[in-house]
């Protein structure tokens, strides 16, 4: 009986697949933007999938008229139609008081300047309204300019947004295909069980988004309602940023929190203090308890893993980065529990 020969160590190969992994890394690095762009895409369209679907299964007298693309385009008609009756209720008065300010001497800034005035250790200064309407003038003036200067970078961002949308919609209507294409490069044992682990991972994903429409509801009626009870202007406008900016971890809220502050400042400072009061109440308990128990709910996450996504998400890639990282981190734990946990508890 004849030995077969030993395999021999091919270290020609190994250095190869070493220089072309550490091409690919390169070539990675260098397309960072543009694979973020396409991940947090991807990352949305799984994660609004259950909603086209299940746009796609209403019935109409027995029939399904909402197929494929047409659910798509009814869930983006409806989307910008939502937004475009709230921009219209909400902000219509602020527009308005704006033009008014713009083009009018009115009393408002003298009624300001008395309102800053009876700060403590502000009112030892001398404030003329006339100076301070004419430093209000030149402040507008020189953000107008420097929005101008800066209009090629709101530009790219705006582009950014823009393929990020367009994008998501062609994940939506060409995602299965494209699923299932990359589904053909890996072995058919292989195949079958990276495609139930991923479709688990897909509704674990979709369940974040209920949590977070809930949270985004919670804070923008809670604050619509504080808003009024205050007699803070602009009460409706400011309850839908609040709430849409709940999309964006901390940021987000202390965006919210300085835009509501300024506008109560300007009727009285006894509003501020309301308003100050109710971010820190809301926000602790929505932190402490409502935040944990619903995401947790959802997605299956402790905490401290929300938590710890969100800032490893807000240091790779900002705010994109952070509005996707708790579905990343379902992504990554569904992954680990079905090739890393099961795997170890079957050698044990």
């Amino acid at each position: 009986m004849t030995k077969e020969p030993a395999p021999t160590y091919n270290l020609r190969g190994d250095i190869v697949f070493t220089f072309a992994l550490a091409a690919v890394a390169y070539i990675a690095w260098q397309l960072r933007d543009l694979l973020i762009l396409l991940y947090v895409s991807a990352l949305f369209a799984v994660v609004l999938r259950p909603i086209v679907d299940a746009t796609g299964n209403i019935q109409i007298k027995g029939k399904q008229p909402f197929q494929g693309p047409i659910a798509i385009l009814v869930l983006v008609v409806a989307v910008m139609a939502v937004l475009t009756v709230l921009g219209i209720v909400t902000f219509t008065p602020v527009i308005h008081d704006l033009q008014a300010f713009g083009t009018s001497n009115s009393a408002q800034v003298p009624n300001l300047v008395d309102k800053i005035k009876s700060i403590p250790y502000i009112n030892r200064y001398h404030l003329d309204a006339n100076v301070v309407y004419a430093q209000l003038k030149g402040l507008a003036t020189q953000t107008a300019s420097k929005a101008i200067e800066s209009l090629s970078d709101l530009a790219a961002v705006i582009a950014n947004i823009i393929a990020c949308f367009v994008l998501t919609l062609y994940f939506l209507v060409e995602g299965d295909e494209t699923y299932q294409w990359c589904l053909t490069f890996f072995p058919i044992h292989v195949r079958v069980r990276l495609d139930l682990t991923l479709r688990t991972a897909g509704v674990g994903m979709s369940k974040w988004l209920v949590g977070q429409l809930t949270l985004m509801a919670l804070i923008g009626l809670t604050s619509t309602t504080v808003f009024l009870l205050l007699g803070v202007r602009y009460a409706y406008a400011l309850g839908v940023i609040t709430g849409l900016l709940n999309l964006v971890p901390v940021l987000g809220a202390f965006i919210s929190l300085v835009l509501a502050v300024i506008v109560a400042g300007l009727d009285s400072w006894g509003r501020v203090v309301g308003v100050l009061i109710f971010f820190v109440v809301y926000l602790e308990i929505e932190n402490s308890y409502l935040a944990p128990r619903i995401m947790k709910s959802r997605v299956g996450l402790p905490s401290l893993a929300v938590f710890i996504a969100l800032l490893v998400g807000f240091e790779l890639a900002g705010i994109p980065g952070a509005m996707v990282a708790v579905p990343t981190a379902v992504l990554i734990a569904v992954l680990l529990k079905e090739y890393m946990i099961l795997k170890y508890n079957d050698v044990q």
